[in-house]
């Protein structure tokens, strides 16, 4: 899964921004609060996005796949190069986190940016 297949399903989402973060990482947000990240300056690219609580474990023992640095207490995962997972999964755990994290942002917000 190339960088541009994942701006693509990430685009596709309500509200989306991105933006470059720390210099070197693709950072997709809706209301400002982070989604994805993905590793620009990484051979292979890599990726972290949230997952659901009760998928946190058993996704982080797939091979290729860890609790992301930093961010693991929110249930955030890191994927070492993103063509180890098909582009039918990245769409399912991209929205997945989309929805996660947007469903966290105050209900004003959610209307604010029509959510």
């Amino acid at each position: 899964m190339s960088i541009e297949e994942i701006q693509t399903i990430c685009r596709q989402f309500s509200a989306v921004t991105e933006d470059i973060k720390w210099g070197h990482d693709l950072v997709f947000s809706v209301g400002e609060k982070m989604f994805c990240v993905v590793g620009l300056d990484q051979s292979p690219v890599t990726a972290s996005f949230k997952v659901r609580d009760d998928e946190f474990e058993e996704i982080c023992n797939w091979p290729g796949f860890k609790p992301a640095p930093y961010v693991a207490r929110y249930k955030w995962v890191w994927i070492e190069d993103t063509n180890k997972m098909k582009k039918s999964d990245w769409e399912k755990y991209l929205h997945q986190s989309y929805e996660l994290v947007k469903n966290k942002l105050p209900l004003k917000l959610r209307k604010q940016l029509g959510l």
